[in-house]
């Protein structure tokens, strides 16, 4: 039996030109597949950049401008969850698979200049004509320097002050809000006493710390001693912070609860449930959303109430850091620089709310003018940093620890200080093993 394909074997072989024909189609076919391409992107630089939370939503938008005064360059966006991006850069490190650029959050950049992942900054920085180390808040870009060098660039600032009912602290004989402790607490008690028992004048949550912290950052002593080898908040000066930070509970002028045990902040609030919080500049937003108009007049933001007047407040946010194994540093560098032009985060905080780091980003109408805004201007040139160490991100989980203990099992400042030194000093054995070997000292 003959099959078709039989039949068709048989037949007279083609022509030479025709099998030209076929051979040149094919590779017209290939050339149309790949070799335009080649062409066109055969150049293309790609630039790997990640991007947490909110912001890898909204950066795209700005790099279109970039890629446009850098032909041949394409930077690819990767959106990472905060919940996630700590534990993902750890592991693209573990795995060689970092991206060129990253944001990082302030406090990991020690962790990971300790592993050598991120790249000196001093000399691109230094000879930029972007990047002017004297118009950054000196707080913030404190944060990037470990043992002196510079790790990353500052992308946007967050930091705490106080946002507060003007009309429940004028009705309860307030003139202004409090610029140091005494007034804070004088302003709490009064406020208290208006409001009354199911009512309180301050809402601290307590499963935060960043109250804590800055109310030490305030005493003009180091958080840690010897180094950074010990805890240090047993130091007379620590004690009074804490001292006064557990007397808003003592007397009755916080509630002892955490934000997950309350409906939501921001309808609390306007209920006047509580008079003072604590929190930062993406709030600005939510409570323009989320209160009624007709309040829109009756709360404001203040500075952080210091020991003897207006006080430091942690030094937060996110900076933009250049991997060490990024086979392209130059390219990574000029995104840093671009995200770091004054237009370009003013541009950055009409789309997100993040507060510029730059002293010249803040020129112009849309910040200068806006009166929720003003405050957080003054705050950060007294923004200060948290100890770079990469052990603080425990250290701090320590600290809410013992001071939500100390509130509810009613410990003193003093037994509260001495638990978190010795929790600390815990934390810290590793280091103090390891800077003992780098020194020679078999002890």
């Amino acid at each position: 039996m003959t099959t078709s394909w039989g039949k068709r074997s048989r037949k007279k072989p083609l022509s030479m030109f025709a099998v030209a024909v076929v051979v040149l189609g094919a590779m017209y076919a290939v050339w149309l597949a790949f070799g335009t391409r080649g062409s066109g992107e055969k150049d293309i630089l790609e630039i790997e950049f990640w991007a947490m939370g909110r912001e890898g939503e909204i950066v795209p938008e700005l790099l279109q401008r970039f890629e446009r005064e850098n032909p041949g360059v394409r930077v690819i966006v990767q959106q990472v969850p905060w919940t996630a991006a700590h534990e993902k850069l750890l592991t693209a490190f573990a795995g060689d698979a970092l991206p060129d650029v990253a944001q990082m959050g302030n406090t990991w950049i020690a962790e990971f200049a300790a592993l050598d992942a991120i790249a000196r900054l001093d000399e691109m920085a230094g000879t930029s004509s972007v990047i002017e180390e004297q118009d950054y808040f000196p707080g913030i870009w404190a944060t990037n320097r470990v043992a002196e060098r510079l790790y990353g660039v500052p992308w946007y600032v967050d930091t705490r002050l106080v946002f507060y009912r003007q009309d429940i602290l004028s009705a309860a004989g307030i003139v202004r809000p409090p610029r140091d402790w005494a007034e804070w607490m004088q302003a709490a008690t009064a406020v208290k006493k208006y409001v009354g028992k199911d009512s309180f004048a301050l809402f601290v949550p307590l499963n935060e710390f960043e109250m804590q912290v800055s109310l030490a950052l305030q005493q003009g002593v180091p958080l840690l001693r010897d180094g950074n080898r010990y805890g240090n908040f047993s130091s007379p000066e620590l004690v009074a912070a804490l001292d006064f930070y557990l007397d808003f509970f003592r007397k009755g002028l916080a509630p002892p609860s955490s934000e997950t045990e309350i409906s939501n902040v921001w309808d609390e609030f306007a209920r006047g449930y509580f008079t003072f919080y604590l929190t930062g500049p993406w709030n600005i937003g939510e409570f323009r959303r989320r209160l009624p108009a007709g309040m829109q007049d009756d709360w404001m933001t203040a500075i952080f109430p210091g020991p003897k007047g207006p006080g430091a407040s942690t030094a937060g946010g996110s900076s933009l850091v250049v991997f060490e194994n990024s086979g392209q540093r130059d390219v990574a560098f000029r995104l840093v620089e671009f995200l770091s032009r004054p237009e370009i985060q003013q541009q950055f905080y009409e789309k997100s709310g993040n507060l510029p780091p730059r002293r010249s980003s803040w020129r112009g109408d849309r910040l200068e003018s806006d009166p929720y805004v003003v405050a957080f201007r003054d705050q950060l040139e007294r923004v200060l940093p948290t100890p770079k160490i990469p052990e603080w991100e425990r250290i701090v989980q320590e600290l809410r620890m013992v001071t939500e203990r100390a509130v509810h099992e009613k410990w003193t400042a003093e037994e509260a200080a001495r638990e978190l030194d010795s929790r600390i000093d815990h934390i810290l054995e590793k280091r103090r093993w390891m800077l003992a070997q780098e020194r020679g000292d078999d002890s």
